[in-house]
């Protein structure tokens, strides 16, 4: 079948900006782990759809808020994550829990009149809690989280968060590629057995497959289109799903496995993918974790911030930071190359290059692109 996605999709900058105001802003986006916000004044900075934002601890409480100081426009908290009162360094300005200023010297220097003082406070974001992952929505009027992922694929994240150490290692890719080529990659199950054929494949044999069902809701769904708002919402909900993948060449074996409680106890290959843009797997039945977020810049970069961390530790045990050491190492190789082919893929784009050609086993995603393009042409909004 002919894809329909234009080349503008990838590479055009206006494009990328519409996007934004249609796609990201009005879902919910992973902003960070819960176990790194584990402590009063705790916090994770991220740069979502063009907006700074902060997820911070006010004694237990998690709040989200837009980093940026109502006074010179200053980021609040300067570092990705740390433990730092929500204070601004250039002027001294605080705030507190709902976002709310205090500001030294305030009646001898800045003299504020009473209707613009009790405009300054911070802007405030939603936050939701699943598990051990932190998501944040932009919207004014948030989408219920439920109607984004649904029931399933949130108790699933729920389920298999919780399993997570709170040690953790994250690292962050700078990759020059559109962020839709990481979604199609990870929903296209054939490309492992090629790309990866010196590495994942060699212990995770993926087999790519055509399912006559999802093919033939495909075909409704060319002749039929979106629907309404309502159709749309559920069809969003079935581009999330998680669990096992696929089964391992050989059972996992390595020394700290004993130390961990280990998630479930089957050695498969496990991978959720949470609509748009993040990925969560263990390739190694259940005993480490790796979180990949995919956040768009530009049109033609993303940067990818990855956490590694095992299942929970039985108890301390010495080794701990050379398994997350090694862990990245072995993951790094599969990265690079995903990487180099998308980069590859995206250097390759111009505006009059002609739509590629999906085979069946890529209905998902040619059912995502029909949903994804329906939005950008306005005939629905999240």
């Amino acid at each position: 079948m002919r894809s329909r996605m234009p080349p503008q999709a990838y590479i055009d900058e206006a494009w990328f900006m519409r996007e934004r105001e249609l796609l990201f802003k009005p879902l919910w986006q992973f902003i960070g782990l819960k176990v790194m916000l584990d402590k009063h004044n705790a916090f994770i900075a991220r740069t979502l759809s063009g907006i700074p934002v902060v997820a911070q601890n006010f004694h237990g409480e998690l709040r989200a808020f837009e980093n940026i100081c109502p006074h010179r426009q200053n980021p609040i908290q300067v570092q990705p994550h740390g433990v730092r009162p929500l204070f601004c360094g250039y002027h001294g300005w605080s705030f507190d829990r709902e976002g709310a200023t205090r500001i030294p010297h305030e009646d001898a220097l800045y003299r504020f009149a009473q209707e613009e003082r009790a405009c300054i406070h911070l802007r405030r974001f939603a936050l939701e809690v699943v598990g051990n992952l932190v998501f944040v929505c932009l919207a004014e009027t948030p989408l219920p989280i439920r109607q984004q992922f649904g029931a399933a694929m949130l108790a699933s994240l729920t389920a298999s968060s919780l399993a997570y150490d709170s040690e953790v290692i994250m690292t962050t890719y700078e990759g020059n590629f559109n962020w839709k080529l990481a979604y199609e990659n990870l929903r296209d199950g054939h490309h492992p057995r090629y790309l990866h054929a010196r590495s994942l494949y060699q212990d995770v044999k993926f087999e790519a497959s055509i399912s006559e069902e999802g093919v033939a809701g495909l075909r409704r769904l060319q002749q039929a289109g979106i629907g309404d708002r309502t159709r749309a919402l559920g069809l969003m909900r079935s581009f999330s799903g998680g669990g096992r993948d696929a089964p391992m060449a050989a059972p996992p074996d390595e020394p700290y496995h004993a130390h961990v409680e280990r998630y479930r106890d089957q050695d498969w290959y496990y991978n959720w993918l949470a609509f748009p843009n993040l990925h969560i797997a263990s390739a190694n039945g259940g005993h480490a974790f790796i979180i990949e977020h995919h956040i768009p810049i530009a049109a033609g970069r993303t940067d990818l911030v990855v956490y590694y961390l095992t299942a929970k530790k039985k108890q301390p045990y010495a080794s701990s930071a050379a398994v997350l050491h090694a862990h990245i190492m072995g993951a790094d190789v599969v990265m690079r190359e995903d990487i180099a082919v998308m980069e590859q893929i995206q250097r390759t784009l111009h505006p009059g290059a002609r739509s590629p050609h999906l085979g069946d086993y890529e209905y998902i995603n040619a059912s995502l692109e029909l949903w994804y393009l329906d939005l950008m042409e306005g005939n629905f909004a999240l």
